[in-house]
């Protein structure tokens, strides 16, 4: 479970946004700290691993652009001929500082990575460099960086899996300084390449400067840059908590969890207002003024009220705060249930995500992963009350065991814990009537559709398709910063693929149309029949006109059940004199006419 080690942060999410109390920021920092040796240039399918470490670069400051252009990123190569850093190290050079990503900076790397086709390399090559100078020099780069940070992480690239194979003493110069990124909160993260013909050996050096747990735990070399990219996106991104909460399973036993979104709408930014003049940043102020004389009012000049009966009900904000007030926050075991008993209508709101916090509440790791077990092989589901923070109403929850997954290179597809679904109350319900005549399929119309049903069959993941309109957004925005002539085109992977479709069921659909067409000409016809108007001149009549009670439902307080039309028929019927259209008032009517 380690691969899912979440770091606390304030919530992106503005409905459940809560103050963190451990950080006063959430910018982060990332380096890229990419080799350049010889090796590294030896391509494989028309690109080298350095290419594609440049471009992974490249794609991370676009997508930090988009998605925090607060964070910082720099980029140092390794065992290069030229040196250029500020601690002077040979064969270390410094390509570019810890800073904001910016349409300069990503123009450089373009201009880098056109040259490479050209000319191997302006840096040079030796494999006279210390993996330990290399390391000092990203600890010297956030040691000098005068913004406070969240997170802290360098990603180190190579295809050498025992760079030091032959010199102990450069060794342990490593692993010392490996132990004091740990100790300045700096995660190394080792991003390996396959060489051709040559499977990455972790074993040989790096399981010695990486942690056991993670070392134990690393993914399969990338031969691919899809497949590099993907891991780097992955490091890259930082896991914000929304708020951290006891679990309470009873009085004496309770464990610390953190809470997270798995999935958050993505909407385009707001606009920036400008003024026109000089393109400045205007600042929007609200001030409140009391209707009789225009006089200016503060905060503490108001309240707020609730209208009862043509009375207002005046609050003060104390007495606000302890109406909202039910109980510490938390989530509290109620029970456990079957699965089967959590039905799809009862979606409400996206789920959440619950993960053991060690650092809050040790032990909490190991009641969790326990109970997740537990669940996950009796199929249940925790119901619970939860109360995200403080001054929030109770919602009850199901809490929905997922194992962890793993793709075929032991890169994590899905992390363990629990999903928190959001149960309905009784007042959320809707009770819907369907007609019992409704049109039903006949059985050849059932086994096509199953058929239609079987061709068209595919493998869907919501994370193979991008929002069109944000894509082509953020590439017009892009176009105009780095001075292109026309943003790229994109590619809507929503659009049905037509042709593809037509190939493999064009038959069938054909076949079940004319069967739905065939049935709907012969029901059209029965219900023009059925519906025809009788001798006398009059439609079809209602059930309600012959067999409803009016005054027995109003006297048994059921007339809530009715709809409006009906209301307005027996209003009608009855000869009542009202002018409401609404439900109520037309209630009151039938009520006041019995004298009820």
């Amino acid at each position: 479970m380690d691969e899912f080690n979440f770091n606390l942060s304030d919530n992106e999410d503005e409905e459940d946004q809560a103050p963190s109390h451990r950080f006063h920021t959430n910018r982060e920092a990332i380096i890229f700290l990419i080799d350049a040796s010889k090796p590294m240039f030896e391509k494989k399918d028309d690109e080298s691993p350095f290419e594609t470490c440049l471009k992974c670069a490249k794609s991370v400051m676009q997508n930090k652009i988009i998605q925090n252009d607060k964070d910082l990123i720099g980029i140092v190569l390794f065992a290069t001929e030229k040196s250029t850093n500020e601690v002077d190290f040979k064969h270390i050079y410094m390509l570019q500082g810890l800073d904001q990503p910016g349409a300069e900076k990503i123009l450089e790397l373009e201009k880098l990575i056109d040259s490479l086709d050209t000319e191997e390399s302006k840096y040079g090559h030796s494999n006279d460099y210390l993996l330990s100078d290399a390391l000092w020099t990203c600890l010297n780069m956030f040691s000098q960086c005068k913004v406070k940070l969240q997170n802290k992480k360098i990603l180190l690239f190579t295809n050498n899996d025992n760079p030091h194979s032959d010199d102990e003493q450069h060794k342990k110069q490593a692993l010392s300084r490996v132990d004091d990124l740990k100790q300045n909160n700096i995660e190394l993260v080792l991003m390996h390449i396959n060489k051709p013909q040559h499977q990455f050996d972790v074993r040989l050096f790096y399981k010695s400067i990486l942690n056991d747990e993670e070392s134990s735990e690393l993914p399969d070399p990338s031969e691919r840059f899809e497949e590099l990219l993907t891991r780097v996106r992955i490091k890259s991104h930082t896991k914000r908590m929304l708020q951290q909460v006891p679990f309470v399973i009873s009085p004496d036993l309770s464990m610390a969890v953190g809470v997270y979104n798995l999935s958050q709408a993505c909407h385009k930014p707001a606009p920036i207002k400008l003024y026109k003049k000089t393109n400045e940043e205007v600042k929007t102020v609200c001030k409140t003024f009391l209707k009789e004389n225009g006089e200016l009012l503060s905060t503490q000049d108001m309240k707020k009220c609730v209208e009862i009966a043509n009375t207002k009900v005046c609050f003060e904000m104390d007495e606000i705060v302890t109406m909202k007030t039910f109980d510490n926050p938390g989530l509290y075991l109620i029970g456990f249930k079957k699965k089967s008993l959590i039905k799809p209508y009862f979606h409400i709101r996206p789920a959440q995500f619950i993960y053991p916090d060690e650092k809050t509440a040790p032990g909490s790791t190991t009641l969790f992963v326990a109970l997740l077990k537990k669940c996950t092989d009796l199929s249940m589901v925790i119901i619970c009350r939860y109360i995200p923070r403080k001054n929030t109403p109770p919602k009850f929850v199901a809490l929905w065991p997922q194992e962890e997954e793993m793709d075929e290179n032991k890169v994590q597809l899905t992390p363990p814990g629990f999903h928190i679904i959001f149960l309905p109350y009784a007042d959320d319900f809707r009770k819907v009537n369907f007609e019992e005549d409704a049109l039903r399929a006949t059985a050849a119309q059932v086994d096509k559709a199953k058929e239609l049903v079987k061709k068209l069959q595919f493998q869907f993941n919501s994370d193979s398709f991008e929002n069109p309109q944000l894509q082509q957004y953020y590439n017009n925005v892009e176009a105009m910063a780095l001075a292109r002539d026309c943003p790229e085109e994109i590619s809507d992977f929503t659009q049905p693929d037509e042709e593809k479709i037509e190939k493999r069921a064009g038959k069938l659909i054909k076949e079940f149309k004319e069967l739905v067409q065939m049935d709907k000409r012969s029901t059209t016809a029965a219900n023009k029949k059925k519906n025809a108007p009788n001798a006398v001149g009059g439609g079809k009549t209602s059930k309600h006109d012959d067999e409803l009670d009016v005054e027995k439902e109003a006297r048994n307080g059921k007339l809530n059940r009715l709809t409006v039309p009906i209301l307005k028929e027996c209003i009608k019927k009855l000869n009542i004199k009202s002018t409401g259209t609404k439900k109520a008032e037309l209630i009151e009517a039938i009520n006041e006419h019995f004298g009820i």
